[in-house]
């Protein structure tokens, strides 16, 4: 995903996900849903009262970022919890810190890197709050990390009937591994004790190399290595054939890049013409992988590892998503089979004329017990970045693609990435979530009248309540 801020050297306006009197949307403006209410609690208590006092649907959301309706449905109230944001309670002796759910991760860094901490797991991007981050469960760059849930040591969940409890590995053990990834379904994930590391100075290097290669390199150089904290190789379309391996490793090195956190407050306006020139014509591709990407990496960059986390999302936003929009989607397969996979998603990609802008391929540990666990063993992920049409034609068009790569992954074992469009089938979710079913009981359990709904339950959730 780094490649946008690469292309031409690249360096707007903050463009935020829709709310426009009841009708919410999500980043990619694909998703308008017109929902009863919205509330914006800041106090658990008033939490716990819109819980008890509502009958009817209730979505939760948080920086909505998810690009499938997971934050809300129809007539449901929407509790948008961003303003419920504070730190509750921090040791640095521990390295741990609570925090209330509606929190987005740069305030969290923020905070902690006055006292040399760094998140252990997070996603690329500060944009997202915490809660959005624990409902599905997300996983970044670090090396022989994996989902968040491993960096997790306590939640503290509203259910449905209003009551407040704190699950963890070992006390409400099913309520802990269900709202992990459950994507809102089990309850409201009100705060949060996340487990911290420390911070370093990391120096960035890169490595071009044939996608034949990288399996056998990232297992020499890469997966045993301590000192890499950050790792990630992108895939250059429109060939597929070649990737940049870019890693950042703790090094004793002196700064090159004196700041401590990414600017908050980033002109992006150039990134516009990059991503346009990128999604618009071969050629901006050509001279993103050939002229932009080589001067770009010349150098050896050496800044915090705090500096690395704290992207902001804004410099993906296109100039406009009226006409096409861009989306993202993610596979899974065992690390075993990435030679298998790896062919077999370029050629459905090519035979659809997927307009890609890049794929990303990460490496995650296996979760250690999250009910819907996308890595249920170390996989390889393939994150997708790609440009698509708004119309129901082209909504139709990714469809088809999106269920082939599914069954693609799912003939190797892997699995796909819940967080974006819904376009699986049912049966195709059930095959990659074996344990829907269970996941499924625990919430008839916790919330029996079926009050915690979005688009994600409408598709695949068979409630006997309804």
């Amino acid at each position: 995903m780094r490649f946008l801020t690469i292309v031409l050297l690249l360096s707007c306006s903050e463009k935020k996900p829709t709310v426009q009197g009841n009708i919410v949307n999500d980043i990619t403006q694909l998703n308008p849903i017109v929902v009863k209410d919205i509330i914006t609690p800041t106090t658990i208590n008033e939490i716990v009262d819109v819980v008890k006092a509502t009958n009817g649907p209730i979505s939760i959301g948080g920086g909505r970022f998810s690009m499938g309706g997971q934050t809300a449905t129809e007539d449901a109230i929407q509790i948008d919890m961003r303003k419920f944001n504070r730190i509750v309670k921090f040791s640095k002796s521990q390295k741990q810190i609570t925090v209330q759910a509606g929190i987005r991760w740069r305030e969290v860094i923020q905070f902690i890197d006055k006292h040399d901490l760094s998140v252990r797991i997070m996603q690329t991007y500060a944009n997202f709050t915490v809660g959005g981050s624990l409902s599905v469960n997300v996983h970044g760059r670090y090396v022989g990390e994996g989902p968040i849930i491993l960096s997790v040591k306590s939640i503290k969940v509203v259910l449905a009937n209003g009551e407040v409890v704190l699950a963890s590995p070992s006390q409400n053990q099913d309520i802990f591994y269900a709202a992990i990834g459950g994507y809102g379904g089990i309850g409201i994930i009100a705060e949060a004790t996340l487990l911290l590391t420390e911070n370093c100075k990391v120096e960035r290097k890169d490595e071009v190399m044939n996608i034949e290669d990288y399996e056998q390199y990232f297992v020499s150089e890469i997966k045993n290595n301590k000192n890499v904290i950050f790792h990630n190789a992108d895939i250059y379309p429109n060939r597929f054939d070649e990737i940049r391996a870019v890693s950042y490793s703790r090094t004793t090195k002196s700064l090159t890049i004196q700041e401590r956190l990414k600017p908050n407050d980033g002109n992006y306006g150039f990134n516009r013409f990059a991503i346009k020139a990128v999604s618009g014509a071969s050629f901006g591709k050509w001279l993103r992988k050939d002229i932009a990407n080589p001067i770009y990496y010349k150098s050896n960059p050496v800044q915090w590892r705090n500096y690395e986390a704290t992207y902001d999302v804004r410099e993906l936003e296109p100039s406009s998503r009226t006409k096409s929009t861009y989306v993202l989607q993610e596979y899974f397969v065992p690390v075993e089979n990435f030679k298998s996979f790896y062919p077999r998603l370029v050629e459905i990609l090519k035979d659809n004329e997927v307009n890609v802008l890049n794929i990303s391929i990460r490496n995650a540990k296996q979760d250690p017990g999250s009910i819907l666990a996308w890595a249920k063993t170390e996989v390889f992920a393939f994150v997708i970045y790609y440009e698509q049409g708004v119309t129901q034609s082209d909504k139709q068009k990714v469809k088809l693609w999106t269920q082939q790569l599914i069954d693609a992954s799912l003939s190797l074992k892997g699995s796909y990435y819940l967080p974006y469009q819904i376009h699986a089938t049912k049966q195709q979710f059930l095959k990659a979530y074996h344990k829907a079913k269970e996941f499924f009981e625990v919430k008839r359990k916790y919330d029996p009248t079926y009050k915690f709904k979005n688009k994600f339950f409408d598709a695949y959730y068979d409630d006997q309540a309804r």
